[in-house]
């Protein structure tokens, strides 16, 4: 069973600096409260890492993806 992440964007990213921006981007996040699904993998982790106090991260069962 793959393991999957459920990332919301919870804070602005104005005010903070590009990089976060760039990262939030990448993430798929564009506006406050906007959730997106993600694979739960290293590369994912460490994005969500650079703007943890920007966003909220919940663990997605298979059945709560659809």
């Amino acid at each position: 069973m793959e393991t999957t992440l459920r990332i919301i964007l919870r804070k602005s990213k104005i005010g903070h600096p590009a990089s976060q921006a760039r990262v939030l981007a990448g993430l798929g996040l564009r506006r406050i409260n906007q959730s997106v699904v993600r694979a739960d993998t290293p590369n994912i982790r460490g994005m969500i890492r650079k703007v943890v106090h920007l966003v909220e991260v919940q663990h997605v069962t298979s059945e709560e993806k659809g």
